[in-house]
Order: structure tokens, then C-alpha cells, then sequence
């Protein structure tokens, strides 16, 4: 599929959208981001800009057996194909930004109190924040370290894994598949019998 393409002036025309949760009742690895990014708007998919590594770190980890490619959108092949994988993804915070550094702190307190509800109605076996910073002012743990947590959703496992933006940049590509991996096998998502990421 050809990548759409947007000026910068016209992405800009994106900022506040919404984009909707990726998710079924059937879930059990719910990844969180910390809101979409102006190309997700455009696009209507997560983690669409092709810097972003989020994409790369699932094939590699095995969580998904093909590359997807949501630059211009998921295909409803791939969106059938993550929910019946009982992959969910969706954001602390629902309005589109440039960046994660124009939300405020109390914008990412009242994406906590929205995923509290959103998880008391589909207990997935593992939540996933993508983002340390993101998460310690959400859930009000300033010494929090990446990982698995303490949890409050009592049947559902918390973790914080590394955020898969270009702009994290000293987490390299197979660390993140490393921590992705993880935390999906303790989803009890099968992955692929092939290992797709190196040693970190």
C-alpha cells in the first residue's frame, strides 16, 4: 500500500481529533498510549508514523506473524487479525497532539480514571503503559521503574513498557521487542516460534 502523505499544514488540521480504541471484549494484552499523534488522526490508526517503532517491535517479538504497516490506515484484514490475536490498544488521553509534551498532568489523571472503567468492564489479563513519564504522573508513582507492577485491577497484571516513539530513542528496536514480549507471553498470547529480535 502507498503511504498517504500530508504537508505539515495539513496535519496540523488533525490536532484534538480522536481516534477510536482497537479493542474487542476478548482482549488480553491492552497496550496504552499516551495519545495519538497528528498522522494517527489523519489516518484513524495507532502508532501510524513509519518512525515509530511500535509495529517493528511486535513482529519482532513474535506477537504479530507479518509486519503491519498502519501508515495510511489498518487494513481490515489487520485489524481483524490483531483482535482475534486479543490484541487492544488505546491512549491515556483521546486528543491528538504533535507531541506528548502538550498534555498536562491533568489531562493524563482523567485518561487514568477513563482506563480504570474501560478495564473494570474487560479485565485483560495484562494492561501495558507505553511510557514511563506518562505513567507516573497518571498513577501518581514518581518513583515507578519500567516493568511489571503493583496492580489495582486486581485479575489484570500492570506493566510499564518503554514508549516505541522514534523520539526514545536509547531504547533500541530489539529491547522493545524484548519487553513487549514479555509482557504478551504473560497475556498468554502464543508467539510466533521464530525469534524475531536480537540480544539487546
Amino acid at each position: 500500500m502507498d503511504q498517504v502523505r500530508f504537508t505539515r499544514d495539513e496535519l496540523t488540521k488533525f490536532r484534538g481529533r480522536t481516534v477510536p480504541d482497537l479493542i474487542s471484549d476478548d482482549v488480553r494484552l491492552l497496550f496504552v498510549g499516551i495519545n495519538p499523534g497528528l498522522r494517527t488522526a489523519a489516518v484513524q490508526a495507532h502508532f501510524a508514523p513509519r518512525g515509530n517503532r511500535f509495529w517493528p517491535a511486535l513482529f519482532r517479538a513474535g506477537i504479530t506473524d507479518h509486519l503491519i504497516d498502519a501508515s495510511s490506515g489498518f487494513t481490515a484484514a489487520d485489524r481483524e487479525y490483531l483482535l482475534r490475536r486479543g490484541i487492544g490498544i488505546t491512549n491515556l488521553v483521546e486528543r491528538a497532539t504533535a507531541g506528548a509534551d502538550e498534555l498536562t498532568p491533568g489531562e493524563l489523571v482523567e485518561g487514568r480514571q477513563k482506563l480504570d472503567r474501560m478495564i473494570a468492564e474487560l479485565s485483560p489479563p495484562v494492561v501495558a503503559i507505553l511510557g514511563i513519564s506518562a505513567y507516573r504522573a497518571a498513577f501518581n508513582d514518581r518513583a515507578a521503574k519500567s516493568g511489571k507492577q503493583a496492580t489495582p485491577y486486581g485479575a489484570s497484571d500492570l506493566w510499564v513498557l518503554p514508549n516505541p516513539s522514534g523520539r526514545n530513542a536509547h531504547t533500541t528496536l530489539p529491547r522493545l521487542a524484548v519487553a513487549y514480549a514479555e509482557a504478551a507471553r504473560a497475556a498468554g498470547i502464543r508467539l510466533a516460534p521464530a525469534t524475531r529480535y536480537d540480544d539487546p
